[in-house]
């Protein structure tokens, strides 16, 4: 005996079956939004958080150009001090020369050694009588100069800051008078560069060995440079 298709209980169960099965699309859809939502959320939030990193070094880059911007009037008239300075104007090489020029003069930019060879042998030692040069020798700057004495850019020296890296050794032997010898160590002190003295020896009176270093400031590059941040 076959069940009828309009009792009541059949027709319950399939009233339950079309519940589930909309309960099961309402559920389906639900979590799918759910989901949505959930990584709109974290993507917003990623969003905010990387957008606070750019603003925050925005600001760091604002306030050092505002303090750089500050601190310009106070270099330009530092400058202009030092551009009045009548010391600095009193011991000029050419007449012609501002009077900072003697600052770059006497602390260099680069490892010449060569240049502070012949200053020392044209400039320094020249003039005085009855000297005689035997030997001058000065020792190109390791990591900063070849053999040749030229200036090797590509060593890493620059901006290294150390005084003691910084430094162009150098020995020269002379003859003369004590007065004579007396004169060459004062020309040294009198130096508009900075000369370290290490030893003096001194034999038979007339002739003295000196041997000591003069440094230079390498020159630092100011370059404008850009930050990727990252989320």
């Amino acid at each position: 005996m076959q069940a009828n298709s309009n009792s009541p209980a059949l027709r319950k169960r399939t009233q339950i079956s079309r519940a589930n099965r909309t309960m099961f699309v309402w559920v389906a859809g639900a979590s799918v939004v759910v989901g949505f939502a959930v990584v709109i959320s974290i993507f917003l939030w990623q969003k905010l958080v990387f957008n606070e990193k750019v603003l925050a070094q925005k600001d760091v880059t604002i306030n050092n150009l505002t303090l750089d911007n500050n601190n310009v009037k106070q270099l330009k008239d530092n400058v202009r001090a030092l551009d009045a300075n009548q010391a600095l104007a009193s011991v000029k090489a050419n007449p012609t020369d501002q009077a900072l020029q003697v600052v770059l003069d006497a602390l260099p930019s680069s490892a010449n050694s060569l240049a502070f060879g012949a200053s020392l042998q044209q400039k320094l030692l020249a003039g005085i009588d009855g000297l005689t040069v035997n030997s001058i020798q000065v020792d190109p700057v390791p990591g900063a100069e070849t053999l040749s004495g030229s200036t090797d850019t590509s060593s890493g020296a620059v901006g290294s800051g150390d005084a003691s890296q910084n430094a162009i050794t150098f020995t020269m032997q002379v003859n003369g008078s004590q007065d004579v010898l007396k004169q060459v160590l004062q020309r040294l002190e009198a130096s508009i560069r900075t000369v370290h003295v290490d030893t003096i020896h001194i034999e038979n009176i007339t002739q003295m060995t000196v041997s000591g270093e003069v440094y230079y400031e390498p020159a630092v590059n100011l370059t404008l440079q850009s930050k990727v941040v990252r989320p």
